[in-house]
């Protein structure tokens, strides 16, 4: 997700192929698996040849900048998250929300079919060595853009994790700065487009619908209730008004008349145009309501298994089947459980399930608190706790570390009842952290895997490789802000790779409960790619995907995101694997701190052009 890295931005920079790349590792387990959009190898080139191609091209500096400034400039709400554009230019952008209508797509498809065609001019000739790199990442992203194109309506346009109707909140109270007096006149701007954004959005369901491509009945009613609680409140109680009061507060120029007038103002708009038009997409999905069914996967409609494998194409980088996937995490799976019962025994859990046997455990760290009282405030202080010592640790295998501070916060009402956890980026002015959003639902809590969250979504996993990403002043602008992205595998292998690295760094040394809870978060990944799989190719029901020792709101998402959930372990079995090959070749020159720079800071990257990126550098080593 991925921007905040919040859901709504990772929807927006969700544009990527499957990568020329397949996984060494998953070769072994899986022999007949063959790389998609495959180029015939090259043979190794002469010295005059390579320093020939190898010969910056200050023409393709050009083109690419102008290229990424027109495609961010087309996705107002992108230009946003990203702070890209300054003054004047950015004030404007800051005033629009990204249309989304069928033109809108057309427009940007058009665009990305021009930038491969461009990109493959350009890297049939000479490039330097940073540049190449930036051109495959730019062309693989683009390339997917096309890709992907069929298959966006089998997503539905208001799902519970990503729909317009929870994206579009989570932007206008989150993300839209509110630094100064005059971001008011944008906020105010943006609230009259809200409306019809989400009209526009119910034009999309609707087509999509006439072509049979609806929701689960399950997913559907989840939508449902966001709608529903979105319109509860009277306009003035509204997220999208009293959120702006509370953030008008905190601006020393804005004064009292000022602020009380914009809240007025905002109140009127909800009520006259965007309550309206959440109404008719609470009308729409009522009426759609009785053609749901309880069937799970993506297979249940017209065309449905070519739309899942292009998302593996999209989220895993790599060209393995739905089949391929299922096999490697029974195989992980069977691995992680050997080494859980372990664990389990010393403790003294020897009777029942992995799951069962976790339960159990985790039942006995539940906060013991007095009756009425809340436990959430010190189990969120528990967390910013593990963050700093995180950070702390990170100090011995890190060079590379973020600027910015990461904060720990609850996640707001309106998502907290289907959402997981996860991070979404500092503002690129500093006007915001990066966060670590926690939902909090309660009544019983996640405790044991406390830590191995921590690690993951802040440091040093995500934190750590997005806002040094967006901090590198010597990467092509449009690789620091993520605008050309590497898809998930990248970016949430390293996040998986983070909770390994505190296994393996010894960070858990005298806790085994929280060793216990990491191999326990390291299981439910593995889990992921068997259900995923089962859910969109093998007709798994909700149930079973349950039943596998998947938790319902999860399940949902993966119903809702097909693929997404693949990326974790794929990309973190590619970076062990990286790994091991960098230690292995340099033997007593490989240092860990260093790897993790390569791996850091050349940001979000398909995995094939990571696996270039970390031979360049174990040659370079070998040279040293």
């Amino acid at each position: 997700m991925p921007q905040t890295r919040s859901r709504a931005l990772h929807t927006l920079r969700r544009t990527a192929i499957a990568s020329l790349f397949l996984p060494l590792t998953l070769i072994a387990v899986m022999p007949q698996a063959v790389a998609a959009d495959a180029k015939p190898a090259v043979k190794a080139a002469e010295p005059e040849a390579k320093a020939a191609a190898d010969k910056p091209n200050k023409a393709f500096d050009t083109w690419a900048d102008r290229f990424a400034e027109d495609w961010v400039r087309a996705n107002p709400q992108l230009a946003t998250s990203t702070q890209y554009f300054a003054g004047a230019q950015q004030d404007a952008l800051d005033r629009q929300l990204t249309p989304m209508t069928r033109e809108q797509r057309r427009k940007m498809i058009e665009l990305a079919k021009s930038g491969v065609a461009r990109l493959d001019a350009f890297l049939a000739g000479p490039l330097g060595e940073e540049q190449r790199t930036s051109a495959s990442v730019m062309r693989w992203s683009l390339a997917n853009t096309v890709a992907s194109e069929p298959f966006e309506d089998y997503s539905f346009v208001f799902n519970q994790f990503s729909g317009v109707q929870v994206g579009l909140v989570n932007f206008m109270t989150n993300t839209h700065p509110l630094r100064r007096a005059s971001d008011l006149t944008g906020y105010m701007a943006r609230l009259e487009q809200v409306g019809p954004r989400i009209d526009e959005a119910l034009v999309r369901a609707r087509e999509a619908a006439a072509k049979g491509l609806i929701p689960p009945r399950f997913i559907l009613e989840r939508a449902q209730y966001q709608v529903d609680l979105f319109l509860k409140p009277e306009a003035g109680q509204n997220v999208l008004v009293t959120t702006l009061d509370q953030r008008l507060a905190k601006l020393a120029d804005v004064p009292e008349p000022v602020r009380a007038k914009a809240v007025s103002g905002a109140a009127r708009i909800v009520e006259e145009k965007i309550r309206p038009a959440y109404q008719r997409v609470q009308a729409f999905m009522a009426e759609i309501h009785p053609r749901t069914t309880d069937r799970a996967g993506i297979d249940r409609l017209p065309g449905g298994l070519a739309a899942y494998q292009q998302a593996l194409k999209t989220y895993t980088s790599t060209s393995l089947t739905a089949e391929q996937i299922h096999e490697i995490g029974l195989r992980e799976v069977a691995r992680i459980e050997g080494e859980m019962d372990r664990h389990l025994r010393s403790l003294g859990y020897t009777e029942g399930s992995i799951e069962e046997r976790m339960k159990k455990l985790d039942a006995s760290f539940q906060p013991k608190v007095a009756a009425g009282e809340d436990p959430r405030p010190a189990i969120l202080e528990k967390y910013v706790a593990m963050v700093a010592d995180a950070e702390r640790r990170s100090k011995a295998i890190f060079n590379l570390t973020p600027r910015a501070p990461v904060e720990v916060r609850r996640e707001p009402p309106l998502t907290e009842p289907s959402a997981a956890a996860h991070y979404s980026l500092p503002a690129p002015d500093g006007s915001r952290p990066g966060i670590f959003w926690v939902p909090m639902r309660g009544p019983s809590f996640d405790m044991v895997r406390m830590r191995s969250l921590s690690y993951h979504e802040a440091v040093p996993g995500h934190h750590f490789q997005l806002a040094i990403q967006q901090e590198r002043s010597d990467l092509p602008k449009f690789r620091a802000q993520r605008i050309f992205g590497g898809g998930s595998a990248h970016s949430e292998g390293w996040a998986l790779y983070a909770e390994r690295l505190a296994v393996e760094q010894g960070w858990y040394e005298g806790d085994v409960p929280g060793l216990l809870g990491a191999l326990g978060s390291e299981l439910f990944r593995a889990r992921r790619l068997v259900v995923d799989t089962g859910l969109h190719t093998k007709g798994w029901t909700r149930q079973q995907a349950i039943d596998y020792g998947i938790g319902a709101q999860e399940v949902e998402r993966y119903v809702a995101w097909p693929g997404q959930a693949c990326a974790y372990m794929v990309g973190m079995l590619r970076i062990l694997e990286l790994r091991d090959q960098a230690r292995k070749e340099l033997g007593d020159k490989f240092s860990l701190p260093a790897f993790h720079d390569v791996v850091l800071k050349n940001g979000s990257v398909p995995l094939d052009v990571l696996g270039e990126i970390v031979q360049r550098w174990v040659a370079q080593q070998k040279k040293a």
